[in-house]
């Protein structure tokens, strides 16, 4: 591994009684692949069901069975590597990982060591400050879940559900790149929109289907690294940025007070805002690798890969430029809009629908303030909108025809939102067509001058008054009165 070290920067810097500190942050993310069937067997994979259900023998561990590799798992974990821009070994070796808990049959984990399927790739991430970081990936590998033991049934008993045994798992191994929670946050999102871009993972940290063991460690600034503390199995990437910032403010702490920091495993209370230790951080040797009898080597034909390759759909770094480079978005606008696919295959058929291309920033615009806030208010996502991409698309035509303006489409919109129909034909049955009529336009406009004499004597003194007089001959006619006429018209009957 070719390491790499960021240098400190003093915005992300953190203040201690004696002086700043910087954190340095890595990740493992442990990704469950989507699959119908577990790494080495054809058992289910399926959320949920009774316990012990989704259960083979080879999951139970009985004697005698013998795994058989899951191609399509192999092949998920191969475009999840090339989609973060990685190396791709052509082989690969599976091996045991010895250690004992009541949930893990076999006595050992078969995963991957020194040889993995995947090697050094990268991640481009992001932040809310428009800054953009790379964080270097140094390898991914597959292996399996484990089982889940339950404590809370009995007060003299445990029992084992084995219905995650043996299902697979993509762990990503990100170089201490992180500097911040923010950024770890973010990090953690950006790869699982690519894990969703790609489909290898469906991301749901709810079910356990995506979680993170986070490495911390503290130093003061330009200073070699200090010991880092794993905090394990941390499932929301809210509860990931509790955890680094409770993490190193304990680290700071203790070693402010002249102490130092044990290398241990940590589990984060997010109830109690505090990680606590779990046990003793093991080294590998501790985990008595070696490779799995059971299983040869993994060995992958290139032209295999490649045909993987040619099928990876459009990333999210590719389709951000995309949007900006064709539909002339900011970039602000193009990441919010490829943040999930669906977010991004609707707006590009609302762009695209309708026989001619729409214009774009107008339909970023609508789509991100209108629809999005929208649904947000309502909590749900693009997935279970009840607007759908041809009607946000009418309603944009409508503006552009001049046929409503911009005030009355978000009247429209919200008719739409909880009513349904068609745009076109909500607009006819309404009469929300704005008034283009300059007649009847004017006929407002003196009427409104006529009656106020004294805000005439002061927007003539005072032109910035004029929104005063946009807002009453607006409020006079419903709303309708086309805004870029009626300015016009109104500058010319106060003569400013």
């Amino acid at each position: 591994m070719t390491l790499h070290m960021r240098p400190a920067e003093a915005k992300k810097l953190i203040p201690g009684a004696t002086g700043d500190w910087e954190v340095v942050i890595g990740m493992e993310v442990h990704a469950q692949v989507a699959s119908n069937a577990k790494l080495f067997s054809g058992a289910s994979t399926a959320f949920g069901g009774p316990p012990n259900d989704h259960v083979s023998l080879v999951d139970a561990a009985m004697p005698g069975m013998l795994p058989v590799i899951n191609k399509e798992c192999v092949a998920q974990a191969v475009r999840t590597g090339l989609g973060l821009k990685a190396e791709i070994n052509l082989t690969s070796v599976f091996d045991r990982k010895n250690y004992f808990y009541p949930d893990l049959p076999q006595g050992y984990q078969i995963s991957q060591y020194q040889q993995p399927v995947v090697g050094e790739g990268e991640v481009i991430v992001d932040l809310p400050d428009g800054e953009s970081i790379t964080v270097g990936i140094e390898r991914l590998h597959l292996e399996q879940d484990a089982g889940k033991s339950i404590h809370d049934l009995s007060p003299t008993l445990s029992f084992v559900d084995l219905n995650r045994s043996g299902v697979a798992l993509m762990e990503i191994v990100s170089r201490p790149d992180l500097r911040s929670s923010e950024e770890a946050k973010a990090y953690v999102t950006k790869l699982r929109t690519i894990l969703r871009y790609l489909g290898t993972c469906d991301g749901d940290m709810e079910k356990g289907n995506l979680r993170a063991d986070v490495n911390v460690s503290v130093r003061r600034p330009g200073e070699p690294l200090g010991t880092r503390c794993e905090i394990k199995n941390v499932n929301s990437i809210r509860f990931i940025g509790q955890a680094i910032e409770v993490e190193a403010r304990r680290q700071i702490e203790i070693l402010e007070d002249g102490g130092t920091i044990s290398q241990e495993t940590r589990l984060f209370d997010p109830n109690k805002g505090e990680t606590r230790s779990m046990r003793s951080k093991e080294e590998a040797h501790d985990y008595r690798y070696f490779p799995d009898p059971d299983l040869l080597p993994l060995v992958l034909h290139a032209d295999w890969v490649d045909g993987l390759a040619a099928d990876l759909p459009e990333l999210p770094d590719e389709k951000k430029a995309r949007f900006i480079a064709e539909y002339g978005l900011s970039p602000y606008d193009a990441g919010v809009l490829v943040a999930e696919r669906e977010t991004a295959d609707y707006f590009e058929q609302v762009v695209e629908g309708g026989g001619s291309r729409r214009d774009g920033k107008a339909a970023a615009n609508f789509v991100i303030n209108e629809l999005f806030g929208r649904l947000n208010k309502e909590g749900k996502d693009v997935t279970s909108s009840p607007v759908t991409p041809y009607q946000i698309g009418a309603i944009l035509d409508l503006i552009a025809e001049g046929t409503i303006s911009s005030k009355i489409a978000k009247d429209l919109f919200e008719i739409v939102f909880t009513e349904g129909g068609d745009p076109r034909v909500v607009v006819e049955a309404r009469g929300m067509k704005q008034v283009t009529d300059t007649g009847a336009i004017e006929k407002v406009v003196d009427e409104i001058i006529a009656a106020n004499p004294d805000k005439v004597a002061q927007v003539l003194a005072k032109p910035t008054m004029l929104g005063w007089f946009v807002g009453q001959a607006m409020k006079a006619s419903g709303g309708k009165a086309n805004p870029q006429a009626l300015n016009e018209i109104l500058k010319a009957k106060l003569g400013i």
